[in-house]
């Protein structure tokens, strides 16, 4: 996300000042970010594919390496001009109006609008139709039942003929991809420019943490996701104006999402358990048959 950031609203910083159309500037920040976030996230996948390095610690490094290189740079080139020699949060220039994501609007034929004002912007279509694709790649193409394949069983894919290494480094070309189109919208969506207070969550605010439960909730299945991201953002913004107005400490909703984890990981070994119960209830009968015929045998 971070990378795509940087990234995207360079681009779209280098645009506005040279009085680019709006759709121009929108599409080729979108496609910046997606770069060069597959390209960061594609590190730990070379890592992972031809050092065997865990790609859980290389992408928590990785991670502390973005930060501290967005920190670098908004203190430095990418500083906003007239945040020059202030003690400030540091943060770029603002992006220019017409390359915003415009807004959603619900708006009635008799001209009332049907949610009010909202923060709702063409982000959340994008991020529908990722989904869908996303989908569509992983289930009704080859190159999605090869990368399942890897990530189901790494040496019987092998054993089939795939390159497990080449997969490897495409899942992370990906999903960094996507999550570089995040870091993007965000940017170009609601803060319009590029801010942080110092910290790993500064810009992401847990994105990327909160983005494992809403994966696990919604069965590791990019639809499933769906309805998962709008129920776990709910209790997100929900706890917040919790805290604010009936003094619930926004702490408890922590809980509930650790709760919500222990449970559907639970599950799902209820689930396998409940298998293999099956299975070998159906095969019984069958092994059970040519026993008793040979105890009836004279």
């Amino acid at each position: 996300m971070i990378a795509g950031a940087v990234m995207g609203v360079t681009v779209a910083l280098a645009l506005g000042n040279a009085n680019a159309a709006g759709w121009v500037i929108i599409a080729l920040a979108l496609i910046s970010g997606f770069a060069a976030g597959a390209v960061y996230a594609g590190i730990a996948g070379v890592l992972k594919a031809y050092f065997n390095v865990n790609e859980i610690l290389s992408t928590i490094m990785l991670n502390q390496i973005a930060v501290q290189l967005m920190n670098y740079l908004l203190n430095g080139v990418l500083l906003d001009p007239s945040e020059a020699g202030m003690n400030h949060i540091p943060k770029t220039a603002r992006i220019v109006e017409w390359a915003e994501l415009p807004r959603l609007s619900f708006t009635l034929s008799d001209g009332v609008e049907l949610f009010g004002r909202t923060r709702l912007h063409w982000g959340l279509i994008l991020a529908l139709l990722l989904a869908v694709l996303i989908y569509v790649l992983l289930w009704r193409t080859t190159i999605g039942y090869r990368i399942r394949a890897v990530g189901a069983n790494e040496r019987a894919a092998r054993y089939a003929g795939i390159s497990d290494k080449r997969q490897m480094v495409l899942a992370m070309l990906l999903a960094g991809g996507c999550a570089g189109l995040a870091g993007v919208v965000q940017v170009l969506g609601l803060q319009y420019r590029l801010q942080t207070d110092g910290s790993a969550a500064g810009f992401t605010a847990g994105a990327g943490f909160n983005g494992i439960v809403v994966a696990l909730f919604g069965g590791l299945n990019p639809l499933g996701a769906i309805p998962a991201s709008v129920f776990f953002g709910g209790l997100l913004v929900g706890a917040q104006k919790m805290q604010r107005d009936l003094g619930i400490p926004a702490s408890m909703i922590t809980s509930i999402n650790g709760l919500i984890v222990v449970f559907v990981v639970s599950s799902q070994i209820f689930v396998t358990w409940r298998a293999k119960r099956r299975a070998l209830s159906a095969t019984a009968p069958a092994t059970a048959t040519p026993v008793a015929q040979l105890e009836t045998q004279p």
